[in-house]
């Protein structure tokens, strides 16, 4: 048998390892890059967007979304037909972290109902106090979970870094459930106020 040796940089030696299948991948389906865009919406069957049952999980990427507003929020919705409406009811919790980028102070972990919504039918804020500075921005990630069932309420978690107005970093952080057995088609995004002046948003399927 030959030996194994581990060196901190790699395995070498070894005649054969333990095969590992199934893992699962990520597959890019769609890329929408904002202009001075009202929103970017997602809707399933149009334009190559995906989002029914090929995949349990949907994984939206923002990068470096800049607001034409000052201290502007980044929203999401749902839509269960095709984008006619977004308005699915929705219960969600957030909270966040944030760090003063000048001073050194005015660093906390806080819960902030504020973005909440208990059984609320409006846009989900998901990146908080976003500053339209030309080096200013948020980008991050949102996890939608099972969209096209018909059983369960649709979960999603999101987390965003943001560069804030006032020059301090916002780790913010967003979990709740859309209250809805229809299939969930469509998704959208758009500022609180104002437009997605640039950046783009990325639509990945988790198999």
């Amino acid at each position: 048998m030959s030996i194994v040796k581990l060196n901190n940089k790699a395995v070498s030696n070894a005649t054969a390892f333990g095969s590992i299948t199934s893992l699962g991948s990520m597959t890019f389906i769609k890329k929408l890059t904002a202009s001075s865009s009202a929103t970017l919406s997602f809707v399933n069957g149009t334009d190559g967007v995906v989002l029914d049952d090929t995949y349990k999980e949907y994984v939206f990427t923002f990068k470096d979304i800049h607001p034409a507003t000052d201290n502007a929020e980044l929203q999401f919705n749902m839509s269960t037909d095709s984008g006619s409406n977004y308005n699915i009811t929705k219960t969600s919790t957030t909270f966040l972290a944030y760090h003063s980028g000048t001073t050194d102070s005015n660093a906390n972990l806080v819960y902030d109902g504020n973005y909440d919504l208990a059984q609320g039918t409006g846009f989900q804020n998901i990146a908080f106090n976003i500053g339209n500075g030309n080096s200013e921005c948020a980008s991050g990630t949102l996890q939608l979970f099972n969209p096209s069932s018909t059983t369960f309420v649709k979960h999603f978690i999101c987390n965003t870094s943001v560069y804030e107005s006032d020059n301090r970093n916002f780790n913010c952080f967003t979990a709740g459930y859309g209250n809805t057995t229809s299939a969930v088609d469509a998704i959208q995004f758009k500022m609180i106020s104002g437009n997605i002046d640039a950046g783009d948003i990325c639509l990945y399927g988790i198999a």
